[in-house]
């Protein structure tokens, strides 16, 4: 069956499944193409008549990814700039003012849709009582590349439209939600890997205060981010690959998606240019982000914020199952790559503490486990730590969570690696290829229930069934095969991070 609503821009028509009515491809901005291309964005454009919401939206421009092991996870829409739309799903549409979830989907800033399969939002929906909404946000080079410096304004992008899209969708969602059975005062923002990385910047950006009440950021924090001189690099070397002059405004807007997408490319067109690492993030530009974002948490931007971040214990090992060299380092190479991404003492001292505590742990101390160690924890658990941190200094639901069930995927070499949890919180582990990566059985079962319950009843009411974290206690959930709250776990590797700033903790 059909159901109709009306927004402030006009009629949609969802549908009714499984005792939930759904709409799909809402519209959320104006389309950001054309003129509009590298603007913010803007209010969508009101339409007559009744709009169809039963099929998905177009999702933002990306390269495609090949060998996607998980049908759950690949994208099968039609690509478009105009792409600014949102999925949701609600009980009823009864201004009940029900809790609202809204997801911002990963896939590091270049990569993704709220309307991938695994983060179908009827099993939350349900089981909670709750209105979910999934949205798209402009992806790459649209969303975040910072023209306005080497194009001397006369293209004006700040490197931070991907996050103005978010923006946008939340400014939907307080105007529109009632509509649809959902509270405006009782939002909940939670996002995963560049979906969390989003989270820590909208809790420190001045224009995101009050469009939420919660936050959930999983496997990304507030210190994943750009400054303006290697924004500003990047633009240069990718305008370079391009071959159009940054002083050609006109030429830079004309260039084609197809073409625009490969700038992030090496010499062969095909694999990413190392020299730019993640080219495409967040950039601290001084308006839209004003500094650096662990900063702005510390002095209050997120006061009256309920925040639950966490991260996966192994996270790495998925990037390590994709780079065979990871797998061949030995202690010298370890240690060469470790000087990369901090000085060579600190390097050293880092390596030297992981060895000792994981030797006292019993854990496998070979070079390529030490590397995914770190850079998981410098990378994912530090920094999602030090927001618990720091944000538990004046908000006593500060909360903090560790994710330690291990894949049974690749005999087990993946380990309770990156986006592991996403099946679990969704509900969608049972969709195609989900089990031989997340595992089956009564323990993944109720595993995937205790962590629905944990994040539904944060979203109700701030309160996920576990303390909140402080610097005396550093309570954590532990969720796995069995899962319970621990005091300080990991301590002696968090310990080695004491005084590390935001230049070498997050940064991609």
């Amino acid at each position: 069956m059909s159901a109709i609503v009306s927004t402030r821009y006009g009629k949609l028509e969802g549908e009714e499944q499984s005792g939930l009515t759904v709409f799909k491809g809402v519209p959320f901005a104006a389309a950001p193409e054309n003129v509009r291309r590298w603007l913010p964005p803007e209010k969508p454009l009101p339409w007559t008549g009744v709009r169809d919401g039963r099929r998905f939206g177009a999702v933002a421009p990306q390269n495609s990814v090949t060998n996607q092991a998980l049908a759950a996870m690949k994208i099968d829409q039609q690509q478009s700039e105009d792409c600014l739309n949102l999925n949701l799903w609600t009980p009823a549409l009864d201004r009940a003012r029900r809790p609202v979830m809204v997801w911002i989907h990963g896939g590091g800033f270049t990569i993704g849709g709220g309307s991938q399969e695994i983060y179908n939002g009827s099993v939350l929906a349900k089981r909670g009582d709750v209105v979910v909404v999934t949205i798209n946000y402009r992806l790459g080079p649209l969303g975040f590349l910072r023209l306005n410096d080497v194009t001397n304004g006369r293209i004006p992008s700040s490197g931070n439209e991907g996050l103005l899209d978010q923006l946008a969708a939340l400014q939907w969602v307080r105007d529109n939600i009632a509509e649809f059975g959902g509270d405006p005062d009782n939002v909940t923002i939670f996002g995963e890997s560049a979906g969390g990385m989003s989270v820590g910047a909208l809790l420190a950006m001045p224009s995101a205060r009050g469009l939420f009440h919660k936050a959930i950021p999983q496997s990304g924090s507030c210190d994943t981010v750009s400054s303006i001189a290697r924004a500003n690099r990047t633009a240069e070397r990718v305008l370079s690959k391009l071959s159009v002059s940054a002083g050609d405004a006109d030429a830079i807007r004309a260039i084609p998606v197809a073409q625009l997408l490969t700038g992030v490319f090496g010499a062969d067109g095909k694999t990413p240019d190392r020299e730019l690492g993640m080219a495409y993030q967040p950039v601290v530009d001084g308006a839209v982000i004003p500094r650096e974002l662990i900063e702005m948490v510390a002095q209050g931007s997120a006061a009256g914020v309920a925040v639950m971040v966490g991260s996966n214990l192994e996270e790495w090992k998925l990037f390590s199952a994709m780079d065979p060299s990871a797998q061949r380092l030995d202690k010298a190479g370890l240690v060469a790559r470790m000087s990369k991404r901090m000085t060579a003492d600190f390097a050293s001292s880092i390596i030297a503490s992981y060895e000792r505590a994981r030797t006292s742990a019993g854990a496998s101390i070979t070079p390529p486990e030490l590397f995914s160690a770190i850079e998981t924890d410098r990378v994912f658990r530090m920094p999602g730590v030090r927001l618990a941190e720091i944000h538990g200094r004046s908000e006593r639901r500060a909360y903090n969570y560790l994710f330690t069930w291990r894949s049974p995927a690749m005999r087990g070499a993946l380990g309770s690696c990156h986006a592991l949890e996403l099946g679990f919180v969704f509900g969608t582990n049972h969709l195609a290829g989900m089990r031989r990566f997340a595992g089956e059985g009564p323990a993944a079962e109720k595993l995937a229930i205790e962590m629905q319950d944990a994040w539904l009843a944060f979203a109700r009411d701030g309160n996920p069934g576990w303390p909140g974290y402080t610097e005396a206690r550093r309570a954590t959930m532990l969720f796995g095969e069995t899962s319970s709250v621990a005091e300080a776990p990991f301590e002696e590797e968090r310990r080695a991070w004491d005084g590390v700033g935001s230049g070498i903790l997050g940064a991609l």
